[in-house]
């Protein structure tokens, strides 16, 4: 994901704009003071005091301050309210859990290339949250530390993460590899997602915007944006330039679709490219403008009519629409789905050794596990936690109930998401009772439906020589490439400036 500024899909919105940014500068400006220097605790003689230097994209933890009326009161009991920043609850849990003192120094990040840089500049973290291609890539030059076996041991009660990840991402983790070790080798699952499109269906039908052509589409030129990234813009690219292949039947019922869907979709031939740049430029003139955050604004405002989208973020649009009893839906194409995720993952250069910060790293990314803290995050952010919750802890299964279950006397659907929280989708403990309109609304983005993961490819990381092949074709279709101009606009733009340059010459002759 992706870079991203992310908000609200509960109840309310929660938008903590001054609140967030003033502590993720607090947080940096202690990190700056502490690189290449003992740690405060320690300069003032506490050397029981472990620093854990902490990363996070911005906006992606609860920092409490919720106002009474936010409590959560789920079915089974459980009240949740967040109140401080976990950050620093997890201070008081660790110290009364492990009889150890931890300082976490709070920091953030915008994007992925961003916090590659900061490490690229010398600063150092001891836990981070990049998007799953940048964690391929650290996981590829060697900078990340393993988690301990103890952290995957099932016995432990405090082990939040291994004993509470929805199956569904654990296998996903776990299965998938980089130089022969498994992503989970390096990395805890933290928010995941998909990626659609969100639109307007008084404008346009599910089918038009159930396709990555919709954004060629001249029927909606300039009433669509795309992101303005190279990866999600090169994904939507592939999908349509790929589309007959994809939505092909012999393809679809090949006993390796899901292989050969990944390697489709992660396809960087130098051929493949070069039609991808030109479909691209395409797609883009179609487009009323490349955007990051701005394009949840205009579909809300109804500047446009489509609008790529990360799942969490379509939630928010559709969110704040509703509020104004305009109503935007979501749909993901029928070729297939970018499928990311964010990960905790420890730097070798932060940890450096010491089993002590090792331990408080790990012991961070199970607190944030625990099921109650995962609903606050999930509250707080908007996007969906990896966290299912633990055998005998339904919590997290009813914080959906809470947001999107519906009285079975209203026109209603069984929605089952049994593969995320118990790992079978035909699992009636987990199947949400929600009204008609969540089948392609909030649910539908949060929790995508099994039929739609199955045509999901995750998309990797780009070594050195593919990155600056896609990045320059990206310089290409967002500025201009002068190598494809025609002669003949050459040779118009000569004779224009020759023209300018003898009426120039002809006006000073007659000045003399």
């Amino acid at each position: 994901m992706k870079r991203r500024k992310r908000c609200n899909a509960g109840r309310l919105l929660r938008l903590s704009a001054g609140l967030v940014p003033a502590a993720c500068a607090a947080g940096a400006a202690v990190m700056g003071a502490a690189l290449g220097q003992p740690a405060t605790a320690h300069a003032a003689g506490k050397e029981d005091v472990i620093i854990l230097r902490v990363c996070n994209w911005e906006e992606y933890m609860d920092l409490g301050e919720w106002d009474e009326e936010e409590r959560i009161e789920l079915e089974n009991g459980v009240s949740i309210l967040g109140e401080r920043p976990l950050y620093k609850e997890f201070e008081d849990w660790y110290r009364e859990t492990y009889g150890k003192e931890v300082r976490v120094e709070y920091s953030c990040f915008g994007t992925n290339e961003d916090l590659y840089n900061q490490l690229t500049l010398g600063d150092t973290y001891d836990l981070v949250c990049p998007s799953e291609y940048m964690i391929m890539k650290l996981m590829a030059e060697g900078q990340l530390q393993p988690y301990s076996e103890a952290f995957y041991d099932r016995e432990n009660e405090y082990n939040y993460y291994v004993n509470g990840v929805s199956p569904y991402i654990y296998r996903t983790l776990s299965e998938n590899e980089i130089n022969g070790e498994s992503w989970s080798k390096y990395a805890a699952g933290y928010m995941w997602g998909i990626t659609g499109v969100l639109y307007n269906p008084e404008e346009l039908s599910a089918e038009e915007a159930s396709t990555w052509m919709l954004f060629h589409n001249p029927a909606y030129s300039r009433q669509v944006t795309l992101k303005d990234n190279v990866r999600d813009s090169y994904f939507a690219a592939l999908g349509a330039l790929k589309s007959e292949l994809l939505m092909d039947d012999a393809f679809v019922s090949d006993m390796r679709y899901q292989e050969r869907l990944g390697a489709e979709m992660n396809d960087v031939s130098p051929e493949t490219i070069a039609a991808a740049e030109r479909l691209l430029g395409e797609m883009i003139d179609n487009s009323y403008s490349l955007e990051t955050d701005s394009g949840k604004a205009d579909m809300i405002t109804g500047k446009i009519v489509a609008n790529y989208q990360w799942s969490g973020d379509a939630v928010y649009a559709m969110d704040q629409a509703q509020e104004d009893d305009f109503y935007l839906k979501f749909a993901v194409p029928q070729e297939c789905t970018n499928l990311w995720f964010d990960g905790w993952v420890m730097l070798r250069d932060g940890i450096g050794g010491d089993v002590q910060k090792q331990q408080a790293a790990e012991a961070f990314v199970n607190f944030l596990s625990r099921s109650d803290n995962a609903v606050r995050n999930m509250y707080y952010i908007g996007y969906t936690s990896s966290i299912a919750g633990s055998a005998g802890d339904d919590t997290v299964f009813e914080y959906l109930n809470w947001c999107y279950g519906a009285e079975e006397e209203d026109d209603v659907i069984e929605y089952p998401v049994g593969y995320f929280f118990s790992g079978n989708n035909e699992d009636e403990a987990y199947v949400i009772t929600a009204a008609v309109e969540q089948a392609d609304r909030q649910l539908y983005a949060q929790y995508p439906s099994w039929e739609v993961l199955q045509r999901s490819a995750v998309m990797e990381y780009f070594d050195a020589d593919t990155n600056k092949a896609i990045n320059r074709m990206w310089i290409n279709v967002r500025c201009f490439n002068i190598s494809e101009v025609p002669v003949g606009v050459w040779l118009l733009v000569l004779l224009l400036v020759l023209a300018a340059l003898g009426v120039r010459y002809s006006n000073k002759r007659v000045k003399h």
